[in-house]
Parts: structure tokens; C-alpha cells; sequence
């Protein structure tokens, strides 16, 4: 029974951790410039693992980038993180957080950057505005395409979005979002 509650006892703390709970956070105007920042850098090193993800990405209706961490410890595994929604008619921008929860063997951190795009600014509008919640529906493996194209490398989340999954070795090829909540960040907008 000791070793039970260690481990659910890591657990609890490493959701503290991943979601703030108990630190100060920065202002509204220093994290909305973090998040900022941290797109610009994921956009830029997307295009350089998938030179073909700026095509599609010019050519939709908007994106969102989100900057993850994700951590495992035996049977829980925890991730959150924040971003942004582009909207690329009007320009504007939608700060947001994700919040991940899941069951799985396992033991790690994983830091991973996400971009989805959006053919439609319904789709868009669906994600920002009713929050969403990635399910089973969303599992998918993204296929390597002779051609490179980036579409190929890009996962098919639901009919008009796509998603690029990022990680510290590059473009992943394989990518799951079940069981991760997206919604409006209301402290930075």
C-alpha cells in the first residue's frame, strides 16, 4: 500500500506542476508576449522540418500553436500547456490552454509543440469558441509521402483540420491528441 500512494503521490505533484497551481505567474501582457514568441519559433522551426506546412498554412482559414509539456509516471500521464488562435481574415488572436489527462505505462517528459490549421474559420470558430476535446476521433498516424509534401506529414484530426505534432527530435510522424481539452484562456484575453 505505501508504494500505491508514492506513486499516486508523484502523480498529484507532477499535475501541480505541469498546470502553475501555487506559483506566481507573470503578468497578462508578458505571458501573452511568451506565447507570441514561443508561435513565431515553432512556426519557424516547422518550416524548416516541412517547408510545404507555410503553403497550407497561408492558405487556411487560421492556426493555433500550442507549446506542451507532458509528463509520465507509471500510471499517470498529465500534460498542459498554452497557445494561440490566428485568424488570418481579420488578424485577430485568441489566447488559449490545453490540459491533458490519461492513463498509460510509462515513465518521462515530453516536450511537444503543436500547429493545427483550420481549412474553414467554422472549424476555427468551433475549436476557439465551444472548446474542444480531442477524443478517440482524433487518434491518427500521419504517413511519410515520397514527395515530402506537407499535407502527407500532417494528421487529419477532423474533417478541415490538420495538425503538425512537434518534438525535440523533429516532425513527428505519428502523433495522438485523446483525452486533451483546448479552451479559451480568459486571464489573457
Amino acid at each position: 500500500m505505501p508504494k500505491l500512494l508514492k506513486t499516486l503521490f508523484t502523480g498529484l505533484l507532477c499535475l501541480l506542476v505541469l498546470t502553475g497551481w501555487g506559483f506566481k505567474k507573470d503578468s497578462p501582457d508578458k505571458q501573452r508576449a511568451q506565447i507570441d514568441q514561443a508561435t513565431q519559433q515553432v512556426l519557424s522551426d516547422l518550416y524548416m522540418k516541412a517547408p510545404g506546412a507555410k503553403e497550407l498554412l497561408d492558405s487556411s482559414a487560421g492556426y493555433a500553436v500550442f507549446s506542451s509539456l507532458g509528463i509520465n509516471v507509471l500510471l499517470l500521464s498529465t500534460a498542459s500547456g498554452k497557445g494561440v488562435a490566428h485568424y488570418k481574415d481579420s488578424g485577430d488572436k485568441v489566447y488559449m490552454k490545453m490540459y491533458s489527462a490519461g492513463a498509460g505505462v510509462g515513465l518521462g517528459v515530453k516536450d511537444f509543440r503543436l500547429v493545427f490549421t483550420f481549412q474553414s474559420r467554422k472549424n476555427l470558430e468551433e475549436f476557439v469558441e465551444e472548446g474542444w476535446t480531442a477524443g478517440a476521433q482524433a487518434d491518427a498516424a500521419a504517413k511519410y509521402d515520397d514527395e515530402g509534401d506537407a499535407a502527407a506529414l500532417a494528421i487529419d484530426v477532423s474533417p478541415g483540420v490538420k495538425l503538425f505534432q512537434l518534438t525535440e527530435s523533429g516532425l513527428a510522424l505519428q502523433a495522438t491528441i485523446q483525452g486533451t481539452k483546448y479552451l479559451k484562456d480568459e486571464e489573457l484575453n
